[in-house]
């Protein structure tokens, strides 16, 4: 069986989408449906290529047992666009970027992250960078919401069941 490859991305990929890709992994394991799925992230631009996940990132998720460390900040690729199934923005903005830079044949592949995640008031991931650590818990709360969501419906897995 193929394994559904996804990407996130945000700005910089070292708060919003590397929490995503993290959180995603994790969960999946958990419910042993990591073998169905390729978790990855990125940013729209390229400030941190290379660079670790910002702190405050790691530290909020390793407390929900979440580990970003290993994770490096990458800029998308044109290529991207071809290997994903998904490219999931955190916001408009991003999703908008995105768009401008995909060959159109892939746009379909194009979505919020947050359009996965079910009855919440948010269609966007804020920006936590320049917040408190009350914003990156944020952050965590609609990242686990989107991120269980997800795996189950690509998964085909009924809403109730997490095994």
């Amino acid at each position: 069986m193929k394994r559904l490859k996804v990407l996130f991305v945000c700005t910089g990929n070292i708060c919003r989408s590397p929490t995503a890709e993290g959180v995603a992994r994790g969960l999946a394991a958990k419910q042993g449906t990591d073998h169905l799925f390729e978790f990855d992230s990125a940013g729209t631009h390229g400030y941190h290529v290379g660079d670790p996940p910002d702190p405050r990132t790691v530290a909020a998720a390793r407390r929900r047992g979440y580990d970003l460390a290993p994770l490096r900040a990458r800029r998308v690729t044109e290529f991207d666009f071809i290997r994903f199934d998904y490219l999931l923005a955190m916001d408009r903005e991003h999703l908008e970027l995105l768009r401008r830079s995909c060959p159109r044949p892939h746009l379909n592949k194009l979505g919020l992250f947050l359009d996965f995640s079910g009855n919440l008031e948010e269609d966007e991931v804020p920006d936590p960078y320049y917040g408190g650590a009350q914003d990156f818990e944020r952050v965590l709360d609609l990242v686990e919401n989107a991120a269980q969501q997800l795996i189950l419906k690509l998964s085909g897995k009924p809403a109730n069941d997490s095994r």
